[in-house]
């Protein structure tokens, strides 16, 4: 039987959660949709804190400053300063939630920190694991609440959109088909209005800091279901992530060269060292190329992070979760280097929003990482993350209760109907297309690209689109086939607007125009025609 809810949220990190909240306490129904169990989001992963003004000598317009400075030009000053000016109010909520961000203990004040691009410490965190802080103090609000129906274990398939009469046809979101991954069944799920907060799309490419839930399933379905997307092309390395045989995606920390470390060749020789004036605190983009085209010259496999500035006493309390996951590896950062590769970290671009969160679509919000607001720009300067998972999220709360009082549910939505589809014979053409995806996205679309990368990119990622999309029609849908769908939906997108910026700007690096262009803007995204296609929408001006 279909469910009927005043909201649906789809994701459980910090924005999908707290809108969540903050609905519930206004007395409306709320399910919230996770993958997993609470706690997997991309948030809990999170290490290096939020960046927010909290100090005298810190102010709006040197935060501003930085953020529009490491967006390389491409930031919506309007969305920056807004943001920003918000984020005070947002972290007063987080530690009415119960939040810990650290205090420093003999002036009682925030423990602030400083990362790469920002002029001032302003990064609030809870020793390394700030994501994970956050996420537990949310986690058990949520939990707690009797007004939120939580389905865990449970992927949204699509969402279900229907033409809104009123306003010449405009597509409006309804609802979402989601299935229960432990019994296999399809819920039909009617909403006002609803809300994708499910986070970025590391997955799409072979090394990443991401977890595996990161498969960019709120960009791809709301492509689908008619939204815009805009700037997929910037898609953010995190410069030091540990370079180990046995390491999955352990990510290390920027707070680390925040705190005084030191990236190195083998040789002990400082890698930044007249690259950027400010040297291993500077913007993401241009430290990650930089090892990257040192790596490429030198032929070694990785740089090293040094912390011998630091004691180690310090570098224990300071960074306890990192150091003992080093120490796992056989790596003691107190006593040595740590060996430090890029990889696929966070996806500037997104589902076209404002800052309350809406959508192209009617009824259809998206806040956090699947979302593009303009606040990032080219280049995302580090810990604005969760700054405006935070302040938008909020937003999108007010923004959807009231729009949720004036609309009703639509008509009864049809329950799923899997058509002649059978269990799947074959999940080998899964892992293997799963594979291929990844592989060919880090070697084609990764930290520099070409136009001959791009184009052979876009002929191997069609063809695996075409293999998928017949898989997907042929066979009962399974969470492994989902999220591949919606990579290779996203995968298309990057690829699509890599090829239209003809520039080089902030994360996009094409060594074909090496060269910036003032006269090239947001790049914008819209379906049309038939099931899957991507149309070029629009490339023009921002305010």
């Amino acid at each position: 039987m279909p469910v009927s809810v005043d909201h649906l949220v789809i994701g459980a990190g910090l924005a999908g959660l707290n809108a969540a909240l903050l609905l519930a306490e206004r007395g409306d129904s709320v399910m919230v949709v996770s993958k997993r169990t609470l706690g997997h989001s991309n948030t809990a992963w999170a290490q290096g804190g939020l960046a927010c003004v909290m100090a005298e000598e810190d102010s709006f317009t040197a935060h501003v400053d930085d953020t529009l400075e490491a967006g390389a030009g491409l930031c919506d000053r309007e969305a920056v300063e807004t943001i920003v000016a918000a984020g005070p109010d947002a972290v007063e909520r987080l530690v009415e939630l119960g939040v810990e961000f650290d205090r420093d203990s003999a002036a009682g004040l925030w423990d602030l920190t400083r990362e790469g691009g920002h002029s001032q410490r302003r990064v609030l965190h809870s020793k390394d694991f700030t994501g994970r802080e956050i996420d537990r103090a949310l986690c058990e609000r949520v939990r707690a609440h009797v007004g939120i129906d939580l389905c865990e274990d449970h992927i949204a398939i699509d969402l279900r959109t229907e033409k809104d009469i009123s306003l010449a046809g405009a597509r409006r979101c309804v609802g979402a088909y989601i299935l229960d991954k432990k019994t296999g069944l399809v819920l039909t799920v009617r909403a006002r209005a609803t809300l994708l907060a499910t986070g970025g799309a590391g997955k799409v490419y072979l090394y990443t800091s991401n977890p595996d839930v990161s498969t960019g399933d709120g960009i791809a379905m709301a492509f689908r279901a008619g939204a815009r997307v805009a700037n997929m092309e910037f898609f953010q390395f995190h410069p030091t992530c540990l370079f180990h045989p046995e390491a999955k995606s352990l990510l290390v920390s920027e707070a680390l060269r925040g705190e005084g470390g030191v990236l190195r060749r083998r040789d002990g020789a400082r890698l930044m060292e007249g690259v950027h004036e400010m040297a291993d605190l500077a913007p993401r983009d241009i430290v990650a190329r930089a090892i990257d085209r040192d790596l490429k010259r030198t032929g070694e496999d990785c740089a090293y992070l040094d912390m011998s500035a630091r004691d180690a006493d310090y570098l224990r309390g300071r960074f306890p979760n990192i150091h003992q996951a080093l120490l796992g590896f056989g790596i003691d950062m107190t006593t040595g280097p740590i060996p430090v590769v890029p990889a696929a970290h966070y996806m500037c671009g997104g589902v076209d929003t404002d800052l309350r969160g809406r959508s192209s679509v009617l009824g259809l919000w998206v806040a956090g990482e699947s979302a593009c607001t303009g606040l990032h720009g080219a280049n995302r300067l580090a810990s604005n993350s969760l700054l405006e998972a935070a302040v938008v999220s909020g937003h999108a709360a007010v923004d959807m209760a009231a729009y949720a009082r004036d609309v009703d549910h639509g008509a009864a939505l049809p329950e799923w109907d899997p058509g002649g589809a059978v269990h799947p014979d074959e999940m080998v053409v899964v892992s293997h297309n799963w594979d291929e995806l990844r592989r060919t996205m880090w070697n084609y679309v990764g930290i520099v690209r070409s136009d001959k990368r791009l184009e052979r990119a876009e002929k191997r990622i069609g063809m695996l689109r075409d293999e998928i999309d017949e898989y997907y029609w042929s066979f009962l849908v399974t969470s492994d086939l989902i999220e591949l769908r919606n990579l290779v939906d996203v995968a298309q997108l990057i690829i699509a607007a890599a090829r239209q910026r003809r520039e080089s700007r902030g994360l996009h690096f094409n060594i074909d125009c090496p060269d910036s262009d003032v006269g090239q803007r947001r790049s914008i995204f819209a379906q049309r025609g038939g099931r899957g296609s991507i149309v070029w929408h629009t490339s023009g001006s921002i305010a």
